[in-house]
């Protein structure tokens, strides 16, 4: 057999073996070039808006290239184990070892850039559908085209070059270090197969489990009260990370064999063969791979808990547009309203507004006040909030006593929680008013302008509010002190006013703000951020999947003479596969559980920071996330079926 002949069999051999590395180097290839197409497309340039669409895609492409080239080298590094004995063999015959480490080059290239290539014309077809799904996200209207550049494709080219000689560096260190002997104990060596748990493993698993818990249980309490500043809230994060990250890495090393140690000496040591094929495999394996493990698990979570978040605030747009914008069109100045109103008019647009004074007061909460005011950027325990008459909305009557708050944001109710009673103090510049606290209503009056981004306004009878009108002080009143709402009757004519709005010529030190583009320019930026964030988590969850796909693969060949010998003493096909399928549900499922456990305990510290719903945008992520993390492990079972079937 000529050197050809033996590169185009083994290629042909890999092919086979690993198709599923192929893919996801083509999926990855494909991607990047997609990614980088964006980069230099035109079109995103005219969608962009009030973001930067090349330079998000550009840092996103960075990412990207970090994830493809850690799945890489390590799949790489793992189909090399394989091949020892290969190599091995080799030298026995009398190649040399730069000779080998030649012939495994060319089968790589070929391979790699094969692949690399049809990803390149894949991500090219599919740029066109990754644009149309980009502006169906953000709301553009706008027309995507098919367009090939050169700068994409060098680029391309040159980053998985570089990743190739990686690779390739890799090898050569693995050929030039072994020995012959060596090479052929590789596949051999074991994976921390003991006989029995150790009382330190069950010390660390156990440790391992409390140090989860209390990362849980602090994050839980990050935004709570419970740190008053911000030196104190960044160390509650470091011990955070520390915590999850370093418990993490126990549970697997300690906590799982600690586990199935006690379900299997509960069962007094009789194992059906499903536990023999789960449990024992499990227990012990699981340990030795608790690096790759934890890096697998702590970046799964990442992945959920910022596409999570990023989809909180997409999926909130509508309402944070709403809250922050109560009108259809907010505005400060009596002249821009009135000039607004007359092109309505002209328009034959109808629309009702609505003026309401407003004046900034100093609010003594102490009493109303759940967690301290210290550490957040106010002084003591005064709140200085807009306050409006009781005349100026509808539906609410107050006694001259009474003072209710409004339109609190969910953030500061987080950060700056308020009793449902007590009393207050309004503060004038000479004068005092004591007040009787009636709670908070979620009903929202003033535009972000007039309330600092989420503080509550104060609602006061018109008797108060004109005592305080005649006593304000000037340090604190914004330079307008009338919020003006008007709203479009017909709902099908709010684009053509908003169009309108948007060609008035307002002068730049008033604030005047559209609800419709308030919401537009939401869901823009955090749709461009999902955007990426999905990518690249699609991204991490196909290479990461693959890995553990890969590591079964390789438990599989190395478990093939165990089930010749449990086939040969009776037990079925059927039997041994569903001790597989038990062993891939433990497998896939543990890292996915406790990745979903520390995206859902990161998400429920801080979501309110992103939006107003939470738990529909996280169940549909984390949903999907699992579906597609799923369909590894059903493959994996797949490929056991097929090792159970030829080793008999």
């Amino acid at each position: 057999m000529s050197i050809n002949q033996l590169i185009l069999r083994n290629l042909k051999k890999n092919l086979k073996n690993y198709y599923l590395y192929v893919f996801a180097l083509i999926f990855s290839a494909s991607l990047y070039f997609a990614f980088v197409t964006l980069q230099y497309d035109p079109a995103l340039d005219k969608a962009e808006g009030t973001v930067k669409g090349a330079a998000s895609i550009k840092a996103a492409s960075i990412l990207l290239v970090a994830i493809v080239s850690i799945f890489l080298l390590y799949a790489n590094s793992i189909f090399i184990k394989r091949r020892s004995k290969e190599i091995g063999l080799f030298q026995l015959i009398g190649m040399t070892k730069n000779r080998i480490f030649r012939i495994l080059s060319v089968e790589n290239l070929i391979l790699y850039f094969c692949s690399v290539f049809l990803g390149i014309f894949v991500g090219f077809a599919a740029s066109k559908l990754i644009i149309m799904i980009l502006f169906k996200i953000m709301g553009v209207e706008a027309i995507a085209t098919l367009n090939f550049s050169f700068q994409p494709l060098v680029q391309t080219l040159l980053v998985f070059s570089a990743i190739y000689l990686l690779i390739m560096l890799m090898n050569y260190a693995f050929i030039k270090r072994q020995t012959i002997l060596s090479l052929f104990r590789v596949t051999s060596m074991t994976e921390g197969k003991v006989k029995k748990v150790s009382m330190f493993e069950m010390i660390i698993g156990i440790f391992g489990i409390a140090l989860i818990i209390a990362g849980y249980v602090i994050s839980s309490k990050l935004f709570d009260g419970a740190f008053s500043d911000m030196t104190e809230l960044f160390m509650a994060m470091i011990v955070i990370l520390a915590t999850v990250i370093i418990g993490t890495y126990l549970f697997y090393k300690g906590s799982v064999s600690f586990i199935f140690n006690i379900i299997r000496k509960k069962k007094n040591g009789y194992l059906n063969i499903n536990e023999v094929l789960s449990l024992s495999s499990i227990m012990f394996r699981m340990k030795s791979n608790a690096i790759l493990l934890t890096i697998i698990t702590t970046v799964s979570a990442l992945a959920i808990g910022l596409l999570s978040l990023s989809y909180i605030s997409y999926y909130s747009a509508e309402k944070s547009a709403q809250s922050s914008i109560p009108n259809d069109f907010s505005m400060t100045d009596k002249g821009d309203a009135d000039a607004f109103k007359e092109a309505l008019s002209d328009s034959k647009i109808d629309y009702d507004a609505k003026m309401i004074y407003v004046i900034q007061v100093d609010v003594n909460v102490k009493e109303i006040m759940e967690t301290s005011l210290e550490g957040v950027n106010f002084d003591s325990d005064i709140m200085t909030v807009p306050v409006i008459s009781d005349e100026s909305v509808k539906g609410i009557n107050l006694a001259e006593d009474e003072t209710l708050f409004s339109g609190y944001s969910s953030m500061m109710e987080k950060v700056i929680s308020l009793k449902d009673s007590g009393k207050i103090e309004l503060k004038g510049k000479n004068e005092v008013i004591p007040q009787t606290y009636l709670g908070l209503n979620d009903d929202t009056f003033l535009s972000y302008y007039f309330t600092s981004g989420g503080l509550p306004v104060a609602i006061v009878d018109q008797t108060i509010f004109d005592r305080l009108k005649r006593d304000v002080d000037p340090k604190i009143q914004k330079v307008s002190s009338v919020n003006i709402g008007i709203d479009v009757k017909d709902e099908a004519e709010l684009e053509k006013a908003n169009d309108l709005f948007s060609k008035m010529n307002f002068k730049e030190e008033h604030v005047n703000d559209s609800q419709l583009e308030n919401f537009t320019n939401q869901k823009k930026n955090m749709g461009l951020m999902m955007f990426i964030v999905g990518f690249l988590g699609l991204t991490f969850l196909i290479t990461s999947g693959c890995i553990l796909y890969f590591k079964q693969m390789d438990e599989s060949e190395g478990e093939k003479s165990n089930y010749t010998i449990l086939r040969k003493l009776g037990f079925t096909r059927v039997d041994l596969l569903r001790g597989i399928q038990a062993k891939q549900v433990f497998n896939f499922g543990i890292p996915l559980v406790v990745g979903l456990l520390h995206s859902y305990f990161a998400v429920q510290s801080g979501w309110f920071f992103f939006g107003t719903e939470v738990w529909t945008p996280m169940v549909i992520v984390m949903a999907l996330y699992t579906a597609l993390y799923s369909i590894f492990g059903i493959l994996s079972v797949f490929h056991y079926k097929k090792v159970i079937k030829e080793s008999l």
